[in-house]
C-alpha cells in the first residue's frame, strides 16, 4: 500500500472504530456508521466498481487510489465507507459469494445432486471472478459476511439432510469446497494467461502443439491419452474433468454415509 494511503487508512474513521471498539481487524466485526442523508457515495457502489476493476484487471489493480479514480471521488470518500483495501476485500469477496447457488435440501436422496449444483456453482463463479482464489486466505474473518452465512448454512443443512451429523456436517462440506476451490485455482490462473494472450482457447491450444508433440515423443501412454482428447471441445473437456473429481469426492462422501 502507497505511504499516502496506509496513512489515510490508519487515519480514517473506520479504521479508528475497529481499534477503539474491536481488537478483531473485520469490517464485519466494527460498529456500522449511521446513513447519512443522500450520501455522494455507499458502500454498495464502492464494492460494485471494486468487483468491476478486479474482473478487469486483477488483484494487482486494486488499490483505494485507483478505485476511487475510477468512481470519480478521492480516495478520502472511500475511507468514510471502507476503512482500508483489507476491508475492501473482505466487502468483494462476500459480495461474489452472494451469486451462488445453493439449493435447499429436498430430502435424504436429493442431496448429491444438490451438493453437485452447489459446487459447480462455486467453480462458475471462481472462474467469473478469478482474483478471488488468491484472496480467500488473506480475508480474515470473511465467514462473517452475509452472503457467505448464508452460503454456509444452507450448505450445513444439505449435509445434515444427507444423515451426516452436526459434528461431521462441517467436514463434509469443507471437503466439497476445498475440492472446487483447489481444482478451480488452477482453471483460473489457466484462463487468465489466456486472456492475457489475446487468443481463443482453441488458438493457444493449436500454437502449442508442436511443443506438446515434441515433448510426448518417447511418453506412449500420455501420448495415446493426449490423442484421445484431439478434437474435444477444450471448454467441455475442463467441465469433464472438474466435474470427474468432484463426483469421486460425492463417491466419498456416499460411502461415508453408507457406513454409519
Amino acid at each position: 500500500m502507497p505511504a499516502d494511503e496506509k496513512h489515510q487508512s490508519e487515519q480514517s474513521p473506520g479504521a479508528s472504530a475497529a481499534s477503539a471498539g474491536s481488537a478483531v481487524p473485520s469490517v464485519w466485526a466494527r460498529p456500522r456508521r449511521r446513513k447519512e442523508q443522500q450520501p455522494a457515495l455507499s458502500q454498495a457502489q464502492i464494492v460494485s466498481t471494486a468487483v468491476r476493476l478486479l474482473d478487469a484487471e486483477g488483484i494487482e489493480a486494486l488499490s483505494m487510489r485507483k478505485l476511487g479514480t475510477e468512481m470519480g471521488a478521492a480516495a478520502t470518500s472511500l475511507y468514510r465507507h471502507v476503512a482500508n483495501k483489507d476491508e475492501l476485500i473482505e466487502l468483494v469477496v462476500d459480495e461474489v459469494y452472494g451469486e451462488l447457488e445453493v439449493p435447499e435440501p429436498a430430502g435424504p436422496d436429493a442431496w448429491r445432486e444438490a451438493l453437485a449444483h452447489s459446487g459447480h456453482s462455486l467453480r462458475d463463479m471462481v472462474l467469473r471472478h478469478p482474483w478471488v482464489a488468491s484472496v480467500l486466505g488473506q480475508v480474515g474473518l470473511a465467514y462473517l459476511g452475509p452472503n457467505l452465512m448464508r452460503m454456509s448454512e444452507r450448505m450445513l443443512r444439505l449435509a445434515q439432510a444427507a444423515g451426516f451429523p452436526p459434528g461431521e456436517a462441517d467436514l463434509a462440506m469443507k471437503a466439497v469446497i476445498s475440492y472446487v476451490i483447489g481444482a478451480t485455482t488452477s482453471e483460473a490462473s489457466y484462463l487468465s494467461l489466456l486472456a492475457r494472450s489475446g487468443k481463443t482457447e482453441a488458438q493457444w491450444l493449436e500454437s502449442l502443439l508442436p511443443a506438446a508433440q515434441e515433448a510426448l515423443d518417447g511418453h506412449p501412454l500420455t501420448q495415446d491419452h493426449a490423442a484421445s482428447r484431439q478434437g474435444v471441445d477444450p471448454a467441455r473437456m475442463r467441465e469433464e474433468n472438474f466435474d470427474y473429481g468432484l463426483q469421486r469426492v460425492l463417491d466419498g462422501l456416499e460411502v461415508r454415509l453408507s457406513r454409519g
